[in-house]
């Protein structure tokens, strides 16, 4: 969700960049011994604690891992209160390869960094980051969800993130073709990770046609081997006939240079910030026939299943509540119909008129 005005204040201060979308704090974290580097972002707490995964990902620089956790500590605030969760938005971002960078140490260390909020945000699973990264950064705080069940917690939340986007899916197929079946539909899954091998298992068992794309390639085999679906290139995903393409990986893969080869009727898919500029990407995706199901609407599964283990795990509620998202996106189609307005404006709405209203509570208007 980065716009024209976000563009132009990259070479600003982190405080006037932090005020572009009123984030209330960052905290940059770095430790010599651990190898960490790492940035905390708070944007906001109005419905309650921040909650977000940390990413570890090899960012090019440090303006790039910046703007990153801005962005999707933002997602997070809109996608809680579009949940209906009394919580708020954060994210933490690791900079480092996840395939060699790893250790107790760097973890823990990480955790007492997440402790120093006392409990203003608390950390879960997101990419490159597993439930046994997630044990070690539990060993130095309680701020923290999606915890190995042998912990008492609820395990990986990567399932529950999958079962809401293909609810999401669901229901943005019976928006278009008129039943919400995905059987005989082409579906492009770009990033099989947890969350996109646990979505292909669903569009299998419906029998729709999937095609799979990823950087690693010992993972497309796997995949494929499992699940007996396509693979295609990484470059190839824009370019090949399809009825839905789902995003699982990381965010901006809807842009200047893929939107105008995208050959799909729907986009759905699990990765945050997919509109690499959300006012204007928002509104070429609409004006090009395509329905965008809004990333922190249909991906709120994995939130909503660390919100139940916060408050006392109960995994048919948080299933209940994750099938709920096909219900929200009904509303939100229809409601960027009325008005003529992109579906993620109309998301945007409905998320911040929730916040509005708690403020003014919280506030006795």
């Amino acid at each position: 969700m980065i716009d024209a005005k976000d563009r132009n204040a990259l070479g600003t201060s982190v405080i006037e960049q932090m005020s572009l979308n009123g984030h209330e704090q960052v905290v940059f974290c770095q430790d010599h011994a651990t190898g960490l580097k790492a940035i905390i972002a708070v944007h906001n707490t109005i419905l309650g604690p921040s909650l977000g995964g940390t990413r570890m990902w090899m960012y090019r620089d440090e303006s790039e891992a910046l703007r990153d956790v801005l962005r999707l500590s933002r997602g997070m605030t809109y996608k809680s209160s579009l949940a209906g969760l009394n919580l708020g938005g954060g994210k933490a971002v690791i900079i480092g390869d996840a395939r060699k960078h790893k250790s107790e140490a760097l973890f823990r260390r990480f955790g007492k960094f997440v402790d120093s909020l006392a409990g203003k945000y608390i950390t879960a699973e997101d990419v490159g980051i597993n439930t046994r990264d997630i044990a070690f950064v539990k060993m130095e705080t309680d701020h923290v969800a999606g915890l190995p069940e042998y912990m008492g917690g609820s395990g990986d939340p990567s399932p529950v993130t999958a079962y809401g986007v293909y609810m999401g899916m669901k229901a943005a197929a019976k928006e278009r073709f008129g039943n919400d079946s995905l059987e005989g539909k082409t579906v492009v899954v770009q990033g099989i990770g947890h969350v996109g091998e646990y979505l292909v298992a669903h569009l299998v068992k419906e029998k729709a046609h999937v095609l799979v794309s990823d950087i690693y390639e010992d993972r497309i085999r796997e995949v494929v081997k499992t699940y007996g679906v396509q693979a295609i290139g990484v470059d190839e995903v824009y370019d090949v006939p399809m009825d839905i393409y789902s995003p699982c990986a990381l965010g901006a893969t809807v842009n200047d240079d893929t939107l105008p080869r995208l050959r799909c009727s729907i986009i759905a898919g699990a990765a945050n910030n997919q509109l690499a500029e959300e006012n204007r990407h928002g509104v070429e995706v609409m004006d090009k026939g395509i329905l965008y199901v809004p990333d922190y609407l249909i991906n709120a599964g994995g939130i909503i299943n660390c919100y139940w283990e916060v408050i006392g795990y109960n995994r048919d509620a948080a299933l209940k509540q994750t099938e709920e998202i096909y219900n929200t996106a009904r509303h939100i189609f229809h409601m960027s119909a009325a008005e003529g307005i992109p579906t993620y404006l109309a998301a945007n709405r409905l998320a911040e008129a929730r916040i509005e209203a708690i403020s003014k509570v919280q506030q006795g208007f």
